[in-house]
Protein backbone atom coordinates (compact mmCIF):
# COMPACT_ATOMS: atom_id res chain seq x y z
CA UNK A 1 0.00 0.00 0.00
CA UNK A 2 1.44 3.31 -0.71
CA UNK A 3 2.25 5.80 2.01
CA UNK A 4 -0.63 8.29 3.03
CA UNK A 5 0.81 11.80 3.27
CA UNK A 6 -0.89 14.19 4.64
CA UNK A 7 -3.72 14.03 7.66
CA UNK A 8 -5.20 16.50 9.81
CA UNK A 9 -3.95 15.42 12.78
CA UNK A 10 -0.80 17.08 13.13
CA UNK A 11 -0.65 20.04 15.25
CA UNK A 12 -4.25 20.26 14.96
CA UNK A 13 -5.93 23.29 16.69
CA UNK A 14 -2.76 25.66 15.94
CA UNK A 15 -3.35 25.60 12.04
CA UNK A 16 -6.73 25.71 12.85
CA UNK A 17 -6.65 29.31 13.09
CA UNK A 18 -4.54 31.96 10.65
CA UNK A 19 -2.13 34.14 11.51
CA UNK A 20 -4.12 36.93 11.60
CA UNK A 21 -7.22 35.42 13.95
CA UNK A 22 -3.97 34.81 16.47
CA UNK A 23 -3.43 37.85 16.58
CA UNK A 24 -7.18 39.47 16.95
CA UNK A 25 -7.88 36.46 19.39
CA UNK A 26 -4.75 37.23 21.23
CA UNK A 27 -6.19 41.01 21.72
CA UNK A 28 -9.55 40.55 23.07
CA UNK A 29 -9.75 41.84 26.33
CA UNK A 30 -11.42 38.26 27.65
CA UNK A 31 -8.78 36.23 26.23
CA UNK A 32 -6.36 35.35 29.46
CA UNK A 33 -3.02 36.68 29.89
CA UNK A 34 -1.12 33.47 29.66
CA UNK A 35 -3.09 32.00 26.15
CA UNK A 36 -2.17 35.60 24.50
CA UNK A 37 1.37 35.26 25.60
CA UNK A 38 1.13 31.68 24.33
CA UNK A 39 -0.04 32.69 20.83
CA UNK A 40 2.21 35.34 20.71
CA UNK A 41 5.68 33.32 21.30
CA UNK A 42 4.16 31.03 18.82
CA UNK A 43 4.44 33.96 16.31
CA UNK A 44 7.59 34.40 17.46
CA UNK A 45 9.40 30.83 16.91
CA UNK A 46 7.86 31.24 13.38
CA UNK A 47 8.89 35.13 12.46
CA UNK A 48 11.77 35.88 14.50
CA UNK A 49 14.22 35.43 11.29
CA UNK A 50 13.00 37.96 9.15
CA UNK A 51 12.26 40.49 12.26
CA UNK A 52 15.95 39.72 12.95
CA UNK A 53 17.99 39.60 9.66
CA UNK A 54 15.76 43.04 9.13
CA UNK A 55 17.73 44.61 12.46
CA UNK A 56 20.73 43.46 11.41
CA UNK A 57 20.60 45.27 7.72
CA UNK A 58 19.69 48.12 8.95
CA UNK A 59 22.48 47.97 11.46
CA UNK A 60 22.02 46.45 14.36
CA UNK A 61 24.95 43.95 15.85
CA UNK A 62 23.89 40.50 16.50
CA UNK A 63 23.52 40.95 20.07
CA UNK A 64 21.33 43.98 20.12
CA UNK A 65 19.00 42.26 16.68
CA UNK A 66 18.50 39.46 19.20
CA UNK A 67 17.52 41.56 22.00
CA UNK A 68 15.39 43.99 20.10
CA UNK A 69 13.94 41.09 18.26
CA UNK A 70 12.37 39.40 21.38
CA UNK A 71 11.65 42.82 22.69
CA UNK A 72 9.42 43.64 19.58
CA UNK A 73 7.38 40.76 20.72
CA UNK A 74 7.53 41.24 23.99
CA UNK A 75 6.13 44.75 23.50
CA UNK A 76 3.17 43.62 21.31
CA UNK A 77 2.08 41.78 24.42
CA UNK A 78 2.55 44.41 27.08
CA UNK A 79 1.07 47.35 24.65
CA UNK A 80 -1.47 44.96 23.80
CA UNK A 81 -0.78 46.85 19.81
CA UNK A 82 -1.43 43.23 18.44
CA UNK A 83 -5.12 44.37 19.24
CA UNK A 84 -5.95 47.35 17.09
CA UNK A 85 -4.10 44.95 14.23
CA UNK A 86 -6.59 45.07 11.27
CA UNK A 87 -6.25 42.42 8.44
CA UNK A 88 -8.56 44.34 6.13
CA UNK A 89 -5.29 46.86 5.74
CA UNK A 90 -2.70 44.07 4.39
CA UNK A 91 -0.83 41.36 4.46
CA UNK A 92 0.06 40.08 7.96
CA UNK A 93 4.02 40.35 6.88
CA UNK A 94 3.18 44.50 6.38
CA UNK A 95 1.80 44.57 9.86
CA UNK A 96 4.65 42.91 11.73
CA UNK A 97 7.37 44.91 9.74
CA UNK A 98 5.24 47.80 10.54
CA UNK A 99 5.03 47.57 14.00
CA UNK A 100 8.67 46.60 13.80
CA UNK A 101 10.11 50.15 12.63
CA UNK A 102 7.44 51.57 15.18
CA UNK A 103 9.12 49.85 17.84
CA UNK A 104 12.29 50.41 16.37
CA UNK A 105 11.90 54.20 15.73
CA UNK A 106 10.23 54.44 19.46
CA UNK A 107 13.30 52.24 21.23
CA UNK A 108 16.51 54.39 19.62
CA UNK A 109 14.15 57.59 20.61
CA UNK A 110 14.47 56.47 23.90
CA UNK A 111 17.87 55.28 23.53
CA UNK A 112 16.77 51.82 25.65
CA UNK A 113 16.46 48.20 24.75
CA UNK A 114 13.82 45.58 26.54
CA UNK A 115 16.84 43.02 26.62
CA UNK A 116 15.94 39.57 26.17
CA UNK A 117 12.22 39.97 25.98
CA UNK A 118 11.71 42.54 28.42
CA UNK A 119 11.12 39.94 31.04
CA UNK A 120 8.51 37.90 28.94
CA UNK A 121 8.61 34.32 29.00
CA UNK A 122 8.67 34.07 25.08
CA UNK A 123 10.92 31.17 23.94
CA UNK A 124 14.79 31.73 24.01
CA UNK A 125 16.22 31.32 20.35
CA UNK A 126 18.39 29.24 19.75
CA UNK A 127 21.93 30.19 19.54
CA UNK A 128 22.88 28.34 16.50
CA UNK A 129 20.26 29.09 14.73
CA UNK A 130 20.92 32.81 15.29
CA UNK A 131 24.40 32.28 14.63
CA UNK A 132 23.33 30.44 10.78
CA UNK A 133 20.51 33.45 10.26
CA UNK A 134 23.29 36.02 11.07
CA UNK A 135 25.68 34.17 8.46
CA UNK A 136 23.12 34.73 6.34
CA UNK A 137 23.04 38.10 6.65
CA UNK A 138 26.48 39.38 5.63
CA UNK A 139 25.32 38.22 2.32
CA UNK A 140 22.82 40.15 1.58
CA UNK A 141 24.48 43.59 1.90
CA UNK A 142 23.51 45.13 -1.71
CA UNK A 143 19.92 44.05 -0.41
CA UNK A 144 17.77 47.08 1.43
CA UNK A 145 16.37 45.54 4.64
CA UNK A 146 12.90 45.53 3.17
CA UNK A 147 14.37 43.15 0.70
CA UNK A 148 15.51 41.07 3.29
CA UNK A 149 12.81 41.01 5.37
CA UNK A 150 10.44 39.41 2.18
CA UNK A 151 13.23 37.14 0.80
CA UNK A 152 13.21 35.16 4.69
CA UNK A 153 9.61 35.98 5.33
CA UNK A 154 8.87 33.83 2.00
CA UNK A 155 11.97 31.53 3.34
CA UNK A 156 10.13 31.22 6.46
CA UNK A 157 6.61 29.92 5.12
CA UNK A 158 8.38 27.78 3.21
CA UNK A 159 10.81 25.83 5.96
CA UNK A 160 7.13 26.11 8.31
CA UNK A 161 5.09 24.19 5.40
CA UNK A 162 8.19 21.75 5.07
CA UNK A 163 8.50 21.28 8.95
CA UNK A 164 4.70 20.73 8.71
CA UNK A 165 4.98 17.81 6.20
CA UNK A 166 8.00 16.18 7.96
CA UNK A 167 5.88 15.89 10.89
CA UNK A 168 2.79 14.38 9.55
CA UNK A 169 5.23 11.95 7.70
CA UNK A 170 6.51 10.97 10.93
CA UNK A 171 3.27 10.59 12.39
CA UNK A 172 2.30 8.13 9.30
CA UNK A 173 5.68 6.16 9.86
CA UNK A 174 7.10 7.14 7.05
CA UNK A 175 10.39 9.53 8.81
CA UNK A 176 12.72 7.60 6.76
CA UNK A 177 11.16 7.73 3.71
CA UNK A 178 10.55 11.48 3.53
CA UNK A 179 14.54 12.13 4.26
CA UNK A 180 14.98 10.01 1.46
CA UNK A 181 12.48 11.92 -0.86
CA UNK A 182 13.16 15.61 0.73
CA UNK A 183 16.00 16.38 -1.75
CA UNK A 184 13.28 16.24 -4.50
CA UNK A 185 11.04 18.67 -2.84
CA UNK A 186 13.28 21.67 -3.90
CA UNK A 187 13.10 24.10 -6.25
CA UNK A 188 16.19 23.03 -7.71
CA UNK A 189 16.73 19.37 -8.35
CA UNK A 190 20.65 19.65 -9.14
CA UNK A 191 20.73 17.98 -5.47
CA UNK A 192 18.10 15.64 -6.10
CA UNK A 193 19.38 11.73 -4.91
CA UNK A 194 19.16 9.82 -8.53
CA UNK A 195 15.68 7.56 -7.92
CA UNK A 196 17.83 4.58 -8.98
CA UNK A 197 20.03 5.05 -6.12
CA UNK A 198 17.15 5.30 -3.61
CA UNK A 199 15.24 2.24 -4.80
CA UNK A 200 18.36 0.51 -4.11
CA UNK A 201 18.19 2.27 -0.77
CA UNK A 202 15.40 1.28 0.04
CA UNK A 203 14.18 -1.75 -1.84
CA UNK A 204 11.38 0.15 -3.65
CA UNK A 205 10.34 -0.01 -7.32
CA UNK A 206 11.24 3.48 -9.82
CA UNK A 207 8.06 3.94 -10.41
CA UNK A 208 6.72 3.97 -6.96
CA UNK A 209 9.44 5.96 -5.79
CA UNK A 210 8.45 8.30 -8.48
CA UNK A 211 4.42 8.52 -7.24
CA UNK A 212 5.59 8.96 -3.58
CA UNK A 213 7.31 11.68 -5.00
CA UNK A 214 4.33 13.31 -6.53
CA UNK A 215 1.69 12.81 -3.45
CA UNK A 216 4.69 14.55 -1.21
CA UNK A 217 5.04 17.73 -3.56
CA UNK A 218 0.85 17.91 -3.69
CA UNK A 219 0.90 18.03 0.04
CA UNK A 220 3.57 20.00 0.35
CA UNK A 221 1.77 22.52 -1.84
CA UNK A 222 -1.32 22.44 0.01
CA UNK A 223 0.25 22.98 3.04
CA UNK A 224 2.28 25.89 1.55
CA UNK A 225 -1.28 27.53 0.64
CA UNK A 226 -2.35 26.79 3.83
CA UNK A 227 0.70 28.71 5.46
CA UNK A 228 0.44 32.16 2.90
CA UNK A 229 -3.66 31.55 3.81
CA UNK A 230 -2.83 32.30 7.25
CA UNK A 231 -0.99 35.19 6.32
CA UNK A 232 -3.57 37.24 4.50
CA UNK A 233 -7.53 38.37 5.31
CA UNK A 234 -9.38 36.58 2.48
CA UNK A 235 -8.94 32.88 0.67
CA UNK A 236 -8.83 35.17 -2.64
CA UNK A 237 -5.79 36.86 -1.78
CA UNK A 238 -3.55 33.35 -1.53
CA UNK A 239 -2.60 33.47 -5.16
CA UNK A 240 -1.27 36.78 -5.63
CA UNK A 241 0.38 36.55 -2.11
CA UNK A 242 2.05 33.28 -3.71
CA UNK A 243 2.79 34.80 -6.95
CA UNK A 244 4.85 37.99 -4.90
CA UNK A 245 6.55 35.56 -2.47
CA UNK A 246 7.92 33.56 -5.89
CA UNK A 247 9.11 36.61 -7.42
CA UNK A 248 10.79 37.93 -4.60
CA UNK A 249 12.88 34.42 -4.11
CA UNK A 250 13.76 34.55 -7.65
CA UNK A 251 14.96 38.06 -7.89
CA UNK A 252 18.68 38.35 -7.49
Amino acid sequence: MPPTFGTDTTREGLFASTRWTMVLDAGESQTPPDQALSALSELCRIYWRPIFLFLRRQGSNPDDAQDLTQGFFAHLIESRAYARADPDKGRFRSFLLGALKHFVAHERAHDRTQKRGGGMILAQLDTAAIAEADARSVGSQVWSAERVYEREWAETLLRQALDRLAEECALAGKDELFKQLNSHLSVSSEAAVPYEEMSLRLGRPVTTLRSDVARLRSRYRAILREEVGGTVAEASEVDAELRHLCEVLAAD
